[in-house]
Parts: C-alpha cells; structure tokens; sequence
C-alpha cells in the first residue's frame, strides 16, 4: 500500500497469469503516475512556480526510478507481486485500499490549495527541512525492508504459489511490519516538504489506516502464516519500536 503503486487498486490476477516488466514499461508507468502527481498538487495551486512542489516531484521521481531499476535487477518477482493485486486478497483489505487511495488524493489536492495557493496554515522552514529528513529516512527504510523481504506485497495475502516464509532478517528484527513505518513517516514528510499545515490532518488520517491495517494483517499472518506466532513472541513490536 504505497504511493509506488499508483493512484487506483486493479482487479486481482493469477500469479500464472504474470510476467516480469521492462525498465521501459516500468519507465512509462512511473512518467503516468508522476503526470498525475504533478497535476494533483500544480493545478490546485494555480501555478507552477512552487519549488517545494518540483522539488518533491523530482525527488519522489528520482526514488522511483531507483527502487524501479534495483528491483527489476535483483528481485523481478517482488516487482511483479507489488504491480498486482493477488486473487487471494483479504475483502476487507480492498476496502482499505481505496480508503487509503482517496485519501492520499485529498491529501495532495489540500497540500496543493493550501501550500501552493492560499496558505492557510504554512510550515515554518525548519519543519519543511524536517520534513525532508523524515522523507529521506522513510525512504531507506522502505527501500532497506524490500531488499530484505521478496515477499513484500501490495496487498494482504499469503502468498503460497511463492512459498512465502517468515522474514526476520533487516528491520524485521526491531518491528514486525516495517514498511507500514516508513510508510506513515513518508506521509507525515509530504505535507511538511508541501508548506501546508492543513494537509497534515489528512497525512494522520493516512498513518491512523495504516495502523489499522497493521494490526488485521498481523492477525492474518498468525492465523495463517506458518511461524509467524513464534516469529512474534521474539518480535513484540508491530510497527512502533518501544510502543506497539
């Protein structure tokens, strides 16, 4: 469930039906997905002299350029399962996934008419450089969690044509669902970078759903993923260290 997956969930697919994508088709998809991107936060703003936005814009291109290439090249597999929705999705994680994408909408469209146009609530500059840091930090993290575990999916599932197993490699020593904490800091950075205040109620609406999915897929997983129990007694934490 990241921003790497593009604005809408796709119907599910057979894992016999998938076949490994080119860097050039990868390419084309990214361009699309930042076309829209671009256009969910300039057209708000009324106009294209935001550098905080082409500064996002670029960097989040730059990102999706380098996951895009190291996991074509070292992982095609996990890329494949990330581009598609399994046919063993959970139903109610559907429901989380459209929730999640029209938030993210709302999101960049706020950030757009707040940071970009009227300025209702800015970020002092010092929160705007945090913002990059926190960006940054997610980034590795999320890029660290998919080098470690080819099983990462864009969807809730257990994925037995793969053999999933359990992961306990990398940041999945500290917390059991890593990627969902990079994940809610990157949302919580979007904002911050964007100047707008307003835009950081939708980023925690964004990090309160992805708890939620946090806790019913770490359910999933010890009902149905064989050692992920024992795995979890080593493990306490979810998704915040020290926390839950």
């Amino acid at each position: 469930m990241d921003p790497m997956n593009g604005p809408e969930p796709s119907q599910p697919m057979p894992a016999s039906s998938r076949t490994h994508r080119s860097l050039p088709s990868l390419l084309a998809l990214l361009f699309a997905f930042v076309l829209v991107l671009a256009g969910l936060l300039f057209i708000p703003a009324g106009r294209l002299d935001w550098l905080q936005a082409w500064l996002f814009v670029f960097a989040y291109t730059a990102f999706g350029v380098f996951y895009g290439a190291w996991t074509l090249t070292h992982d095609p597999s996990q890329l494949d399962e990330r581009m598609q929705v399994g046919a063993n999705t959970k139903g109610w994680d559907m429901f989380i996934l459209t929730s999640y994408t029209l938030l993210l909408i709302g999101m960049l469209i706020l950030c757009g008419l707040d940071g970009g146009r009227f300025h209702w609530a800015p970020v002092p500059l010092g929160l705007q450089a945090l913002g990059w840091l926190v960006s940054l930090l997610a980034a590795v993290l999320i890029w660290w969690t998919s080098s470690v575990n080819t099983f990462m999916s864009r969807t809730v599932r257990i994925q037995e044509e793969r053999g999933q197993h359990v992961i306990t490699g990398g940041p999945y020593a500290l917390v059991r669902h890593p990627m969902y904490l990079g994940l809610i800091a990157f949302m919580i950075g979007i904002p911050l970078i964007l100047n707008s205040g307003w835009a950081l109620v939708l980023a925690g609406l964004i990090a309160v759903l992805i708890t939620v999915r946090t806790a019913l897929e770490d359910r999933t997983l010890q009902q149905e993923l064989p050692g992920y129990s024992e795995y979890a007694q080593h493990v306490r934490y979810r998704l915040f260290p020290w926390v839950w």
